[in-house]
């Protein structure tokens, strides 16, 4: 085996080692996604309607006010999976969770702070079936400018219990509608803000989203181990963004609402499917598993077992478009307000795709046409370690850990 082949064989084997070793930190839940709805009143008068996740809620603003009932309640009722007591909690303890949000969250008209109130109790709701609490606050503003400001800061990193928490926003205000992405980095909009700085917010937490989420990656580089020329990459990749497109544009309609608890399990499920299939070749294949069988080849020259993983390739994509919607809490039907956003996110998905399979693939080209074997040796590595991995996360996923 050659120095170049030898070194090209260490960089892949580590670059897969580093991704599995890093996926419990970027595996999905150890971040955070609020979701606020913001619309114009009488007099001045802002209504905005606050989701966030109910746990990180409690605990936050436990910390935050030193309120230690507050804790044990709120942690009591999320263990026992009591909505109706884990709403009572933050009823009984209003002081505390509304400081803690309206500390972080804020409304400024004309370049001038609005006032906050609290309207109604606290109520649940669920986001990807996990508990959520819905907060209305009312905000009225001195002066009634040409344009609105609201800023986010909920649930920042410094608090050490979610990394990168992302607020989606949806408005209707100062005779204008829309969405817009808040982090800490981008942590305020405008209603006087240009389009196309609200698309580049999506675009960006569309590509954020596929890089933080190793499952998907890890999915994309079983695509990329298990393709034998560049067109079946290609097709695979194009087949994925299709089948994910229809369901995420599905989902962002309302015409398709399936429980993470069957979405989640499923897209570990996938990643597992495809990693092994390029196994099972190369076990029943040997040596010959790169190769395109001559008979039974058709359309863009796959034989049958081309068509075959395409397909495969195409039914997960379905299930994978169903999770990225669940990233930003759609589940409302007809959401014409976010539906071009949702477009935006998902170029921004495709973007970094099409990136890692330009730096990976012609790597691997490289290394099999200069040594076949250690070529099929480098995609067995990939395939063995993404199959454990997605065969973990399924078991995690079914049995809720």
């Amino acid at each position: 085996m050659s120095r170049l082949v030898r070194r090209v064989v260490i960089g892949i084997t580590a670059a897969v080692i580093t991704l599995l070793s890093a996926a419990p930190a970027f595996a999905h839940g150890f971040t955070s996604t609020v979701y606020v709805n913001v619309a114009g009143g009488d007099a001045g008068h802002v209504r905005t309607t606050l989701e966030l996740e109910y746990d990180l809620l409690v605990v936050s603003a436990a910390d935050y006010e030193k309120d230690d009932p507050l804790f044990q309640a709120g942690t009591a009722a999320f263990d026992a999976q009591d909505t109706q007591a884990q709403a009572a909690a933050l009823n009984a303890h209003t002081q505390s969770a509304v400081k803690y949000v309206t500390d972080r969250f804020s409304v400024a008209s004309g370049g001038r702070a609005c006032t906050s109130a609290q309207v109604g109790d606290f109520t649940m709701t669920a986001q990807e079936g996990v508990p959520y609490a819905r907060l209305l606050i009312d905000w009225a503003c001195p002066a009634q400018g040409d344009d609105h400001e609201v800023r986010s800061g909920l649930f920042p990193d410094a608090e050490t219990y979610v990394k990168g928490t992302k607020t989606i926003l949806t408005y209707e205000l100062d005779g204008r509608s829309g969405s817009a992405a808040l982090d800490a980095a981008h942590p305020s909009f405008s209603t006087a803000q240009a389009w196309y700085e609200r698309f580049w917010e999506f675009f960006r937490l569309g590509a954020e989203h596929l890089l933080t989420g190793i499952d998907h990656i890890l999915f994309l580089l079983a695509l990329i181990a298990g393709s034998r020329r560049l067109r079946e990459i290609v097709l695979a990749a194009t087949s994925f963004t299709l089948a994910h497109s229809v369901t995420f544009m599905l989902a962002a309609l309302g015409l398709v609402d399936v429980p993470a608890a069957v979405v989640e399990p499923v897209i570990a499920l996938s990643i597992a499917a495809v990693a092994g299939w390029h196994l099972w070749q190369i076990w029943r294949r040997g040596d010959h598993a790169t190769e395109i069988a001559t008979l039974g080849r058709s359309h863009f020259s796959l034989d049958r077992a081309g068509w075959t993983r395409l397909a495969v390739v195409f039914c997960f994509g379905l299930v994978h478009g169903l999770g990225f919607a669940g990233a930003l809490g759609i589940d409302e039907a007809w959401s014409w307000t976010l539906l071009w956003s949702l477009l935006v996110f998902n170029v921004g998905i495709e973007v970094v795709q099409l990136t890692i399979i330009a730096l990976v693939f012609p790597l691997l080209a490289v290394l099999r046409r200069r040594s076949p074997r250690a070529g099929l040796w480098a995609t067995g590595v990939i395939a063995a370690g993404v199959s454990v991995m997605g065969l973990i996360w399924f078991v995690q996923r079914v049995l809720g850990l």
